[in-house]
């Protein structure tokens, strides 16, 4: 199982950028933000069962790092970030879509908590939450939720589902499912074919996870 985040794929920024970004001004929660290109170029290569270089971003000084984690392909991919969703052509190479919602408290406070471990003063982080990552949430992210195949309310909390993913990941692992065939439905979308149990070819499934082993993400969303 491999995990990746959407945060390692910001974008590299300008020295005007990055100096609002240290400021607080600049908007990490709006979809240009992210290097779309090289998201997809690096998916679409995982599922090739291509090793991929994924760049690596320092949350404390807003820049891409050179150093780079190689990647190599996995039976179950889990793909992570506030806006997974937001892309289409990215958003149609998921197997299964999931959607955490998590109430707004929790979120602000997980991003308080987090943004001042990174060093950021408690004016500073409630500045930007209500200036950018609120009206991004609510433009940009939630409506992507329409897309989710499974949403999960209360988060972590929600042992029931989460229990009932981990189940779904290991009959995958184990082969009682096997790799999920995606085809046309009316000239676009997904359809799914679940071959029989006696098949056991390995999967790659891309869905949208919690965690990533590269950048520990705690976003708020």
């Amino acid at each position: 199982v491999l995990i990746l985040s959407q945060d390692s794929f910001y974008k590299v920024l300008t020295a005007e950028q990055k100096a609002k970004a240290l400021k607080g001004q600049y908007n990490f929660d709006h979809p240009d933000a992210f290097d779309n290109d090289l998201m997809h170029t690096t998916l679409k290569s995982i599922i090739e069962g291509k090793p991929v270089e994924v760049p690596t971003y320092d949350f404390v000084t807003h820049s891409r790092l050179s150093e780079t984690t190689v990647v190599y392909p996995a039976d179950v991919v889990l793909f992570e970030g506030i806006l997974v969703f937001y892309n289409q052509d990215i958003r149609d190479m998921f197997h299964l879509r999931l959607f955490v919602d998590t109430d707004s408290d929790v979120r602000l406070s997980r991003r308080v908590l987090r943004d001042m471990k990174r060093g950021r003063d408690l004016e500073q982080i409630l500045t930007q939450y209500t200036t950018f990552v609120k009206p991004a949430f609510e433009e940009f992210c939630l409506p992507t939720k329409k897309y989710a195949d499974v949403i999960i309310p209360r988060g972590v909390d929600n042992m029931v589902a989460i229990n009932l993913i981990v189940q779904h990941i290991q009959d995958i692992l184990n082969g009682d499912i096997c790799k999920w065939q995606r085809g046309p439905v009316n000239g676009h979308g997904r359809t799914y074919k679940r071959p029989f149990p006696e098949q056991t070819e390995s999967s790659n499934v891309l869905a949208a996870g919690k965690r990533s082993h590269l950048e520990s993400s705690s976003r708020p969303h």
